[in-house]
């Protein structure tokens, strides 16, 4: 496990369009940011990773893409058994190729 907090910063360009992920890593838990354009707080949803299945409440409401936040929150909590906080400003709809993406990305920022 980690022993102090992780900073990373991370810009992404799929099919034209710019994110920017976030990803502040804890020895229990993590806080990540995607945003498209400016860095504004989105759509906000905590997982708690347990045993079996996370816990997922939302916190703010997403304008869209409420399954995306959601589906990240549980991964990354069920893969650092702990709390995850994720934040999502997407002011347009996601393609399944940019979301997979996406999630690919988190992932391997999550991991290392």
């Amino acid at each position: 496990m980690l022993s102090e907090p992780r900073f990373s910063k991370t810009v992404v360009d799929i099919d034209n369009r710019s994110f920017t992920i976030q990803v502040l890593l804890f020895d229990n838990g993590s806080f990540v940011s995607i945003t498209e354009g400016q860095e504004n707080i989105g759509g906000l949803m905590a997982s708690i990773g347990t045993s079996s299945m996370p816990i997922t409440t939302s916190i703010i409401p997403a304008k869209s893409e409420s399954l995306f936040l959601k589906l990240i929150s549980e991964q990354i909590s069920s893969m650092i058994t702990g709390i995850n906080i994720i934040s999502a400003f997407i002011p347009k709809e996601l393609e399944n190729k940019t979301a997979k993406t996406l999630i690919a990305k988190i992932r391997d920022i999550v991991e290392k």
